[in-house]
């Protein structure tokens, strides 16, 4: 835990007062409209560099040479089928990333729209595994004051205008409308789920404008942070001695994205529904995916009145064109009320873009304040698969199948935002009041979370395939009847493609892996990446997996399950492996996959296919200690019985990695785990300690079930490998990378105590003896953090003892985000608290400060020691949920009874053992108490 004086004497990192005026935030001081004391905070005028992507050596280069010849024509060969390739380095966005992210709309796996923080709208991740980064300029929000009997009049769009052509009086289009916003007296404010904009004065100085955005993010509620839907509530003060006409307009585009808008046959549709909530319905027609509708909304008042513009265009031959909408609203403040009653626009021709436009106006008395409300969601009920099923996503459990839902959708939002807002300060306050934590991390903690819905998560219901849904697929699956051993139980299974034997999916029970109705949360993928576009990656997952943990547990153990299941069937489908040119088949029994697949998730899993993964040697280790981790957290012994079969075959698997029978693991010249460029000679830190760590884990599981001779059995392992690991690698201070002789074999990894991190945050012994761990992590944060650019962008991954960054490879240069904080997770479980949040602060400083590089709410897979980054919006830094739960492990953990396994068991021979499994069965029925949920 963090010691009570450490840090107090820090002071807020950003404090409100120096972007926003005293008297302003005064006059907020209701109704949550005034920022937070905490927050990410930017002026909107700030300058959002481009970024800088990383490039390779030209050694590097030659390296990879045969690589990237095969990838370039896998490529190829795919693009050919329409599909998308996981990983391609060949193909760039149209839209340079740049430093402009903001918190993302909407809740978990329907879907999300990214904002920035001068208030674009882009990075559209509708349909899965696709996103259009570029910004639709004519989404915006626009302001129109009149004063003095209309003597006196502001319109202006809500954000600073960076678009071509702007200002030009003969455009049809959004050039003609007042982008008049300097951003110099207004700024952004963030704390995932939530984000404010502050307009202090502009354009109207005696006018103050909080904009909230609030999306449907509540840790344990498994329905609310499923929908697809933000709101953004408007706090007008009028400071000014003249009464105040308002209004704001809301206009949106009907496009999922990129060019989509063009595409032709989307409809706009007025609505009026309950509760003074009305807007626009925008029906978009997709090419080869189901449809989406979008709903605008605001919410009539005693004091608002709310009408629509169904249907505006972006050229001259519009009907209604964009400078005819923006004439309107500056001479009126609002539309015609006969504009509800005109049904459904014609379908645009291709070429063509529909827009609609919902304002809201109040009256706001001299030194008065008014609150108004909009809605945004988007009701796409299918999820499409390329290559596979189509499903219905998680929302529709609450809210039906069909596309008009989303006008229950911006009905319940505006209705309900003030709960939501109730429940996220609930779970944040604890956090963010706590004086003992820097500033930097409280919010930083909170912001990381963006990725869970940004990314391109997918949650949909059970397994239950949609009514219409057809299989794409060209050729029928192959079926392996595979047969394992466990415990003196034999098990037979169907391999992975989850089809039985009428050729059809498997029934929903069989795939959900869901214990019992009450668990029943779907079944959810997020993506390594953006870039990486792989389901649910398990070894960037074993990182990334705490904040799921701690906040979604039962989407945790789902996940769990889904890989449970994987290890005990086969996929016998050939696979070309691209590093060597070799094949091998899809995915081996007792092999953990790499991935839930791409095209077709959960029947096609490995998507990836840089390596045969099916040999590397973190994946099993990982899966057991994650296993046990979520077991020893959730108390759910229903859990443990379903995983525990999946447990030993994936011990078992790793039998054949140890070749010369001294139980610990050797890899094997290759890189042959999650560094997957950085190869590995004989036994080595990050692999070898991870065994080590499983070996603990699986006997520790054992126990608690009741399987005493397995328990005996890996103990007995665990004991030699123990002894052969610090033989070889310990030399003093801290863990050699391996045990081979190449110029690196020395080397101080930062992740070389990864095994020893999942331990401690499990609740087992330490795999060492303390002085070693403390030892170790200190050589870590003397080289790895603070040799490199004065601690101020992280952990490097590797560094010789001569104090040079080691350039054996792209990856071994690299500052990992998601790795840098899992160090500092396992310094403050050593009670290294300093080293910790210093070591952690040069994510913070390199990635999300002023100073830094620009990569708030798009954190890299890493950055080289020049900032360069590689992969943006990845999954592996969600780990800063690890330190969150060093410093506040559950009661569960912490009140469990100890397991000391390093105690013999004294196993009479000739007394009968009940089987792991049957013996568990009986204990299911049992749960350890204050588990984070209740089980059945």
């Amino acid at each position: 835990m963090v010691s009570g004086t450490l840090f107090h004497y820090r002071k807020s990192s950003w404090p409100p007062e120096e972007y926003i005026t005293k008297a302003t935030l005064q006059l907020f001081d209701f109704d949550s409209a005034a920022p937070p004391s905490q927050a990410w905070r930017r002026k909107l005028n700030s300058r959002a560099s481009k970024l800088k992507e990383f490039s390779i050596t030209f050694t590097e280069a030659i390296k990879m040479v045969r690589l990237g010849i095969r990838l370039w024509s896998y490529v190829r060969e795919e693009a050919s089928y329409g599909r998308r390739a996981p990983i391609d380095p060949f193909t760039r966005e149209r839209c340079k990333p740049s430093a402009s992210q903001g918190v993302p709309l909407g809740g978990m796996g329907s879907g999300s729209i990214s904002r920035g923080f001068r208030g674009e709208f882009k990075h559209f991740q509708i349909l899965p595994g696709t996103c259009e980064t570029s910004p639709i300029m004519s989404n915006q929000f626009s302001i129109f004051i009149s004063r003095d009997g209309g003597n006196k009049k502001y319109a202006s769009v809500l954000s600073p205008g960076e678009h071509e052509g702007l200002g030009k009086a003969s455009d049809h289009g959004i050039s003609s409308w007042g982008w008049n916003l300097s951003g110099q007296h207004s700024t952004y404010h963030a704390l995932f789920p939530r984000a404010w904009t502050v307009y202090d004065g502009e354009p109207d100085p005696e006018l103050k404008v909080s904009c909230r955005q609030i999306s449907p993010f509540i840790p344990h509620d498994y329905s609310e942070s499923s929908l697809p839907t933000s709101v953004f509530v408007y706090t007008l003060v009028n400071t000014g001695k003249e009464r105040a006409q308002v209004s704001l307009l809301f206009t949106w585009t009907n496009s999922i994205g990129g060019v989509s808008h063009l595409s032709g046959d989307h409809v706009n549709e007025p609505f009026i529904g309950e509760d003074g909530v009305s807007g626009v319905l925008l029906h978009h027609k997709t090419k080869e995916n189901p449809p989406v509708t979008f709903a605008v909304a605001a919410c009539e008042t005693q004091n608002v009145s709310v009408t629509v513009l169904p249907c505006f265009g972006l050229t001259e031959g519009s009907c209604v064109t964009a400078k005819d909408m923006w004439g309107k609203m500056v001479q009126d403040g609002h539309f015609d009320r006969e504009s509800f009653s005109k049904g459904p626009s014609m379908p645009s021709s291709p070429g063509e873009t529909h827009c609609a436009a919902v304002s809201a106006s109040a009256w706001v008395e001299p030194h008065g304040k008014c609150t108004v409300a909009f809605s945004v969601a988007w009701s796409s009920p299918q999820v499409k698969f390329m290559k596979g099923m189509s499903y219905y996503r998680r929302y529709t459990r609450f809210y039906g199948t069909s596309e008009r839902a989303a006008v229950d959708l911006v009905h319940h939002s505006l209705t309900n935002y003030k709960l939501w807002e109730e429940e996220i300060e609930k779970w944040q306050n604890p956090i963010l009041n706590d004086d003992k934590l820097p500033e930097w991390y409280k919010f930083t903690l909170f912001n990381e979370l963006y990725f869970l819905v940004a990314g391109g998560t997918v949650w949909i219901d059970s397994g239950v395939p949609s009514s219409d849904s057809v299989s794409t697929r060209t050729a029928g699956p192959e079926v392996t009847k595979v047969k394992s051993i466990n415990n003196g139980v034999q098990v037979e299974q169907t391999a992975c493609n989850g089809y039985g034997e009428d050729n059809q999916l498997s029934s929903p029970d069989k795939l959900s892996g869901s214990s019992t109705d009450g668990d029943d949360v779907g079944r959810f993928l997020y993506l390594e990446g953006v870039e990486y576009v792989m389901w649910c990656t398990y070894d960037v997952h074993f990182y990334a997996s705490f904040a799921l943990l701690a906040l979604f547990p039962k989407i945790e153990l789902s996940i769990q399950r889904e890989f449970a299941k994987a290890v005990l069937c086969e996929d016998g489908r050939k696979v070309k492996f691209l590093a060597e040119g070799n094949w091998g088949i899809r995915k081996p029994r007792g092999a953990i996959p790499h991935d839930l697949g791409m095209h077709d998730p959960w029947h096609e899993m490995n998507a990836y296919n840089i390596h045969d993964t099916s040999k590397w040697k973190d994946l099993n280790p990982k899966f057991v200690l994650q296993v046990y981790r979520d077991f020893a957290a959730t108390g759910d012994f229903s859990f443990a019985t379903e995983v525990w079969p999946s447990v030993c075959a994936a011990m078992e698997y790793m039998d054949q990695f140890d070749h010369d029978n001294d139980c610990l693991i050797e890899n094997d010249g290759f890189p042959d785990q999650t560094y997957d460029t950085w190869t590995v000679h004989g036994i080595s830190a990050y692999c070898g300690g991870l065994w080590l760590a499983a070996l603990q884990a699986a006997a520790a599981m054992a126990m608690h079930v009741g399987d005493y001779a397995f328990a005996e059995k890996y103990k007995g392992k665990l004991i030699k490998a123990k002894t052969v690991y610090e033989e070889k690698l310990w030399n003093g201070s801290y863990f050699n990378y391996d045990s081979g002789s190449s110029s690196n074999s020395k080397s101080i990894q930062a992740d070389q105590l990864a095994g020893q991190w999942y331990m401690a945050s499990s609740g087992l012994p330490d795999l060492f003896d303390g002085v070693k761990i403390k030892s170790a992590l200190q050589k870590i944060y003397d080289f790895n953090v603070m040799k490199v650019r004065g601690g101020r962008i992280g952990a490097v991954n590797g560094m010789h003892p001569n104090g040079k960054v080691d350039d054996t490879c792209m990856q071994s240069r690299e500052i990992w985000t998601g790795v840098t904080y899992g160090v500092a997770a396992t310094m403050l479980h050593a009670g290294m608290e300093e080293q910790a949040f210093t070591t952690a602060e040069g994510i913070f400083t390199a990635g999300w400060s002023e100073d830094g590089y620009g990569y708030s709410f798009q954190t890299p897979e890493g950055w080289t020691t020049d900032g360069h980054f590689r992969s943006l919006i990845y999954m592996r830094p969600l780990s800063i949920w690890g330190m969150q739960w060093a410093l506040s492990m559950p009661k569960t953990i912490l009140d469990a009874p100890q397991v000391n396994i390093m105690d013999r068991i004294q196993v009479n021979p000739h007394t009968p053992q009940e089987t792991g499994v049957r013996k568990i069965v009986k204990k299911a029925k049992c749960c350890f108490n204050n588990s984070i949920f209740s089980c059945s």
